[in-house]
């Protein structure tokens, strides 16, 4: 899922994947397809919005936001990647399909983040253009620490 905070009436995503982030040419992040998508609470004060989970698998753990076939504590993926948070195993939550070495830091860097856009209260959630910057900065710290090694 993923609330735009930035326009003037809140959306809900719901089909946040790489497919859907377009880049331009200046190298901006541009949102699209919202089929899924719904428009968030109208009053300021409310912090939750009931809607069905929509959409593919999660970009880093490569599951589905809903996992009938799991056992209880595994099936919804967004409780069960704040429990692997939580514990310090973000390295198991990586999709196994993924044949790159994945490096420890950037991992937790990023979970960190998918962790705060997910985050209960709206307030605590940082809106699309502060994630954009973080990612952009935690890009920038590997490519830095690649260049040492």
């Amino acid at each position: 899922m993923c609330y735009l905070l930035t326009t003037e009436k809140q959306i809900i995503h719901r089909d946040v994947k790489s497919s859907n982030i377009l880049l331009t040419e200046s190298m901006r992040a541009k949102v699209a397809d919202f089929g899924f998508a719904r428009l968030g609470p109208l009053d300021a004060d409310q912090t939750h919005i009931s809607t069905k989970v929509k959409g593919t698998v999660e970009v880093l753990t490569g599951r589905r936001p809903v996992e009938l076939k799991r056992p209880a504590n595994e099936r919804v993926t967004l409780r069960w990647a704040f429990r692997k948070y939580n514990e310090g195993t973000v390295v198991d939550m990586v999709d196994p399909l993924l044949e790159e070495k994945v490096d420890g830091e950037v991992l937790m860097k990023l979970f960190a983040l998918a962790i705060q856009c997910a985050a209960p209260i709206r307030t605590d959630r940082p809106d699309m253009k502060t994630v954009g910057e973080q990612l952009w900065a935690i890009r920038a710290d590997y490519m830095r620490s690649a260049k040492r090694a």
